[in-house]
């Protein structure tokens, strides 16, 4: 089968496709039939090295296509189903194997392009507010980072979760639109304003009851000014590659909460507990209240061109690679 592998570190120049063989299926996996694949900043910190790990190596979180075969433990797929799942072994390739509790049967009515868009931007979304932050009806949420594939479903399940009030923060005026266009009452610009003092203000001093921080450093620790009694701040992510710090004073006496969460580790430790995530995230799309914006297509053999156009910051929406065309 072709596969795209990673044969040295650096550049997405050193992406290659190659012949491998079909992947073995083990007691307790499927083998799956891609259809398409999606590009996440993941992989291409994988690309650089700064995930460790062995060369060469095939990158991709997740891929959505129909099962091939079954282990012999497997109970609930069968052969010809369309399914979405996070493979052992990445997913730049024409077949991957993956474990049934990582693997997630699709609705008749989803297409492919929205499968394959969906997993880690709409499970990671939905666990954050849901499960981690306990988002409660009326609620104002302030989401980091708001025009990118995490922020932007992020603010479309914070209001089918019932939030009162969802307020963005984007680095460049022109991504604001973006998240306005997702679904944000507000949206500020870190640039130009002040998104502490900003965030006090439209809610009348208040703060916001759930923030979602995936930028960490100085972002987590304005966040702190901002956050209301009873608020929990969520940490998801360090894209400033720098260190917040916290003060335990903020916390006991305002009911504080902060926060951590890992989707990359729960898929591995915990992975029973996306079964319900899936089942509700795939509600919200297949009836429409959710939708997962594709930016671009390649083709599996333009994985390179792929991942420098994400890394351009040009990029809006979730970039896809076409396996079957």
């Amino acid at each position: 089968m072709k596969a795209v592998a990673v044969t040295a570190f650096g550049g997405p120049e050193h992406m290659q496709l190659v012949d491998v063989e079909i992947p073995q299926v083990k007691p307790n996996q499927v083998l799956i039939r891609v259809e398409m694949t999606s590009v996440n900043f993941a992989d291409i910190k994988s690309r650089y090295g700064k995930k460790g790990g062995q060369l060469p190596f095939v990158p991709g979180l997740d891929a959505a296509g129909t099962v091939e075969r079954v282990g012999s433990e497997v109970t609930r797929f069968q052969p010809g189903q369309r399914v979405v799942a996070f493979p052992a072994g990445g997913s730049y390739a024409e077949y991957v194997v993956a474990s049934e509790d990582l693997t997630f049967a699709l609705p008749d009515n989803m297409d492919f392009d929205t499968a394959a868009a969906c997993p880690v931007v709409s499970f990671t979304s939905y666990k954050l507010l849901a499960d981690v932050a306990r988002l409660a009806p009326g609620e104002t949420v302030l989401i980091h980072a708001a025009a990118g594939g995490i922020g932007t479903t992020a603010i479309q399940l914070a209001k089918l979760l019932g939030a009162g009030k969802v307020i963005g923060t984007v680095g460049r005026e022109n991504k604001a639109a973006i998240a306005m266009e997702a679904g944000a009452d507000h949206v500020i610009c870190n640039d130009t304003e002040d998104f502490a003092a900003k965030v006090n203000e439209l809610t009348d001093g208040a703060g916001a009851d759930v923030i979602l921080d995936s930028i960490s450093g100085s972002v987590t620790e304005r966040s702190m000014d901002c956050l209301a009694w009873y608020g929990r701040l969520v940490h998801f992510g360090n894209a400033s590659g720098e260190v917040g710090t916290v003060k335990t004073i903020d916390l006991h006496a305002s009911c504080r909460s902060v926060l951590g969460f890992s989707f990359g580790t729960t898929r591995s430790k915990r992975p029973h507990l996306l079964q319900d995530t899936a089942e509700k995230v795939f509600a919200y799309l297949a009836d429409g209240s959710l939708r997962i914006k594709i930016g671009r297509r390649f083709d599996l053999e333009e994985a390179a061109s792929a991942h420098a156009w994400v890394e351009s910051r040009q990029s809006t929406g979730k970039v896809l690679l076409v396996v079957r065309k």
